[in-house]
């Protein structure tokens, strides 16, 4: 009897180290070096400059992502279930104005107040003011746009956005966040920087090779563009004028945090959303394709997770970090955007069920 129990426990070791090292699973993990984390210390010390925000009501939404104002002062946001909301500008009577159809995320209001989407499921989108829904673009260079992240239209009217994984598509592998993970995961360079030119009706690769490219901020003198590269803690800039055209640098690198997007302040500020700490876990497996492959065959409540901590920063024209904005309680968590105004800044969220608005006289801006 007691050879049969150990027989049958060396079978189901045997069946268990097969699953964690046979396994299929859908990342193909790369080998890296994380950078250094300087956690909350120096120009990242923790504060509570965050707390204090205005909640609104979106309705029966949530995961207000992006949020957009018109020359009207209405406020308008992204919304996981596909809604664009609307709301008044004191944020009284929200109201769904669209449904692309998708999972809307980075939004901006063209010259022409057409509401530019980054939609993750669907591509570029344009919505004009009666609510008529445009796709704009699917593809480029001949391959799918699978991941419609962030977008910002520049003075001359291109559009620039990021397509944050072409092997992992949000709507194939089961949502925005859910490929985003399985993206950082991997490590593999899958995202891109694009530009889409109205007056052609073309689109192009710009920057590639980024891992999970995210945010995209359009520079104050138009000479270039901020795309944050999530999966690398940095953001990374693309010049599209001067001499330096077509070449790429970092912006600023080693962020205690996960940046998600970045959009052009006031004063020469960029506004950087943090959406999670860095995970120490991760970071200690990066140069262990391995162990990450192990990760990624554990169940999904086991592996690294986004660790709710509300925290945005601002960036001068050298990468300087000059503003940082913290709430460790994370009242609104999980911030995804920036949008900043002379009075406030209008704080986007992966989850909530309300729409944040911080009085900066609160913050002390």
């Amino acid at each position: 009897m007691i050879k049969k129990i150990l027989g049958l426990i060396l079978i189901l070791a045997i069946i268990l180290i097969l699953y964690f090292v046979a396994m299929p699973i859908p990342v193909d993990p790369v080998a890296w070096t994380a950078p250094p984390n300087p956690g909350y210390t120096g120009v990242f010390a923790v504060n509570e400059r965050l707390k204090g925000l205005e909640v609104f009501k979106i309705g029966d939404n949530h995961g207000p992502e992006d949020i957009a104002l018109d020359s009207q002062g209405r406020i308008y946001a992204a919304t996981h279930a596909g809604n664009i909301i609307r709301l008044n500008p004191d944020g009284s009577n929200p109201e769904n104005w669209v449904n692309t159809g998708g999972r809307p995320l980075g939004i901006d209001f063209d010259a022409n107040t057409n509401l530019i989407v980054a939609d993750a499921y669907r591509g570029l989108l344009s919505i004009d003011p009666s609510g008529k829904i445009t796709t704009l673009t699917t593809e480029a260079d001949g391959i799918p746009i699978k991941y419609a992240d962030d977008v910002d239209v520049a003075a001359d009217g291109k559009i620039y956005f990021s397509d944050a994984s072409t092997k992992f598509g949000a709507q194939a592998f089961g949502g925005t966040y859910e490929s985003s993970l399985l993206d950082l995961m991997e490590h593999g360079g899958h995202g891109r920087l694009l530009v889409y030119d109205p007056a052609t009706g073309e689109t192009r690769t710009l920057l590639k090779g980024l891992n999970f490219a995210n945010g995209v901020a359009v520079a104050h003198d138009q000479t270039y563009v901020l795309v944050n590269e999530t999966g690398s803690y940095r953001v990374m800039r693309y010049w599209i004028a001067g001499p330096e055209t077509g070449k790429s640098a970092p912006f600023v690198e080693e962020l205690p945090s996960f940046p998600d997007n970045i959009s052009t302040g006031l004063h020469g500020r960029y506004w950087v959303a943090l959406v999670s700490p860095r995970s120490k876990d991760l970071d200690n497996m990066s140069a262990s394709p391995f162990m990450r492959k192990i990760v990624q065959r554990l169940p999904a409540f086991m592996r690294p997770q986004a660790t709710p901590y509300g925290h945005i920063i601002a960036l001068d024209e050298t990468g300087k970090v000059v503003e940082d904005l913290q709430d460790p309680d994370a009242a609104y968590p999980v911030n995804t955007s920036i949008t900043e105004t002379e009075d406030y800044l209008y704080i986007g969220s992966l989850f909530t069920p309300v729409l944040g608005r911080l009085p900066k006289a609160k913050a002390g801006l």
